[in-house]
């Protein structure tokens, strides 16, 4: 299995599984808002890690200046 593609299927799993606790708890639209929020953490984690950029340190930035 490619990377690629578990990290997408780990993605929909747990989309999969906010939507279900979403649900239990009375509000499918609140599972799905979850679901959103969670997969995209994931893959962005995900993208970090696979591309080495997890963990780097920059002194010099101090987040976004105009």
């Amino acid at each position: 299995m490619s990377p690629r593609l578990k990290k997408w299927l780990l993605a929909i799993a747990l989309f999969a599984l906010s939507v279900l606790v979403g649900s239990i708890l009375g509000s499918a639209w609140l599972g799905v808002a979850l679901g959103v929020l969670v997969g995209i953490g994931v893959v962005i984690a995900m993208s970090s890690k696979a591309g080495g950029n997890q963990g780097i340190y920059d002194r010099d930035d101090d987040g976004a200046e105009l």
